[in-house]
C-alpha cells in the first residue's frame, strides 16, 4: 500500500469501481457529463456522511480544505451548486442498484443459531418538513416518507429497502417482495394479512408474527407447554370464520410469558418443527430492526437532507444505507470485535490520515487465545 493512501481513500477501495461504472453506464448517470461524475458524487457523498456534515454548504467546504488528498478518488474543487444539481439530476436508482451488489460482499456471518436465514421486516417514518418537501406530504400540515427494510438477522445488515410515501402501509410493499424459500420471516401485526401468509407459504417460506385477539380459529392438536422456559399454551389451529378460505393452512399458535415483565405474547407461525421456545426467540430477533433504525436515525444523515427534491432525499438515503453497508464489510473484512458506532467513529476522526486502516484497528480486531503449554485443556462441548 503506497503511504499516499488516506483512510478515506482505502475505504472508498472496498467500493468495486468496475462495477460501478457498469451501473452509471445502465442508467446513463454520466451522459453528457463533463467533469463532475457520478463516481466523484458518490465519494463526496460518502465523505459527507462519515464525517457527519450538516449542509452542502459544510461538505464542500470540508472538501476543499482537504481536495489534494482526494485527488487521487477523482475529487476536485467542487461548488455547492454543482453538487446540488448533481444530487438533484443523477438517478437515485444507481445508488440503489450498488447497494444491492454490495449486499452479496457483506454476507458469511451467523449470529443466531437458526439454521433457516432469518429475515426481519419492519418500516420507519422519517418525518419532512412538509413546506420545503411539498412532494412528501403525509397528513394536512406533515410531510414523511416511510423507509421499509428487511434486516438479514445473520449478518446484521439490510438485505432490502424501498423508501415510499409515509401514506403508503407497509403491507402494500410487503406483497411485492421476493421471499427467498426456506428461510423465516418475521414481522410484527402491522403485516398481518391471510392472503399474504397464505402467499409466503405457498413460495415454501416460513413467517413468524403476533396473532390479533380477535382472529378466529379451532385448535386442531395441543402440545406439552413448558411453561417453566415461560411457554403456557402450544397449539395447531385453523383459522375459521370470514378467513377460513384465504388461509386453509394449519398454523401454529404459542403464547409465551415474559418471565421478567409478566407480559403475555401471542405467536402466530407456520413453523411446526421446531420447539415453541425457539419460536418466543426467533420473535424477539425481531427487535434487532428497531435497533437497526435508531442507529441510522441517530448516526447517519437521513433526517436532514442536503437537497429538497425527491431525488436528492432518496440519493442521501441510499447512500447512507451504503456506508452501513461498508462498515460491516470492513469490520468483517479485519475481524472487528467492535461495534459499529465505534469503527465509524475511528475513521471519521481519522479520515485523512495516512496510514492502513489495519494499524487503525489492530487493537480492535479478533485476537486467537494465546496457547499456553502449562495451560488445563479443558474438553470442548458442543
Amino acid at each position: 500500500m503506497s503511504h499516499y493512501d488516506t483512510i478515506f481513500h482505502q475505504f472508498n477501495q472496498l467500493i468495486p469501481r468496475g462495477k460501478f461504472k457498469e451501473i452509471v453506464d445502465r442508467f446513463h448517470g454520466d451522459y453528457k457529463v463533463r467533469s463532475f461524475h457520478c463516481w466523484a458524487q458518490l465519494v463526496a457523498l460518502l465523505y459527507g456522511q462519515l464525517t457527519g456534515q450538516h449542509s452542502l454548504r459544510d461538505l464542500v467546504t470540508a472538501l476543499r480544505s482537504c481536495h489534494r488528498k482526494l485527488y487521487h478518488l477523482g475529487i476536485r474543487a467542487i461548488s455547492r451548486s454543482t453538487l446540488s444539481d448533481a444530487n438533484g439530476l443523477r438517478p437515485a436508482e444507481i445508488y440503489e442498484a450498488l447497494f444491492y451488489h454490495l449486499y452479496g460482499l457483506c454476507k458469511g456471518r451467523k449470529h443466531f443459531r437458526f439454521t433457516l436465514p432469518l429475515r426481519i421486516l419492519d418500516a420507519t417514518v422519517i418525518p419532512l418538513c412538509l413546506s420545503v418537501f411539498p412532494w412528501a406530504k403525509f397528513r394536512r400540515r406533515k410531510g414523511a416518507i416511510k423507509l421499509h427494510a428487511v434486516l438479514d438477522a445473520d449478518n446484521q445488515i439490510p438485505s432490502f429497502a424501498v423508501v415510499t410515501s409515509a401514506r403508503v402501509h407497509e403491507i402494500n410493499v410487503a406483497r411485492d417482495m421476493h421471499i427467498l424459500p426456506d428461510s423465516i420471516i418475521v414481522f410484527d401485526r402491522a403485516y398481518l394479512d391471510f392472503c399474504w401468509l397464505k402467499a409466503i407459504h405457498l413460495q415454501g417460506a416460513y413467517f413468524v408474527t403476533r396473532i390479533k385477539r380477535n382472529t378466529q380459529y379451532r385448535v386442531l392438536d395441543r402440545q406439552k407447554a413448558n411453561r417453566v422456559s415461560g411457554i403456557t399454551s402450544d397449539q395447531t389451529i385453523r383459522v375459521t370464520g370470514a378467513h377460513a378460505e384465504v388461509l386453509s393452512i394449519e398454523l401454529r399458535r404459542v403464547r409465551y410469558v415474559d418471565r421478567e415483565s409478566g407480559q403475555a405474547y401471542l405467536y402466530l407461525t407456520n413453523i411446526h418443527h421446531l420447539d415453541a421456545l425457539e419460536i418466543a426467540n426467533i420473535y424477539k430477533a425481531r427487535w434487532e430492526i428497531e435497533l437497526f433504525f435508531k442507529w441510522i436515525k441517530q448516526h447517519l444523515k437521513i433526517k436532514s437532507f442536503l437537497g429538497t427534491s425527491r431525488n436528492a432525499v432518496m440519493t442521501q438515503i441510499w447512500i447512507a444505507l451504503i456506508l452501513y453497508l461498508l462498515l460491516s464489510y470492513l469490520r468483517k473484512l479485519h475481524g472487528c470485535q467492535c461495534t459499529i458506532y465505534t469503527l465509524k467513529k475511528r475513521l471519521e476522526v481519522n479520515v485523512m490520515e495516512r496510514r492502513p486502516i489495519a494499524d487503525l484497528l489492530k487493537d480492535v480486531m479478533f485476537k486467537p487465545p494465546d496457547t499456553n503449554e502449562r495451560q488445563i485443556k479443558l474438553p470442548i462441548i458442543l
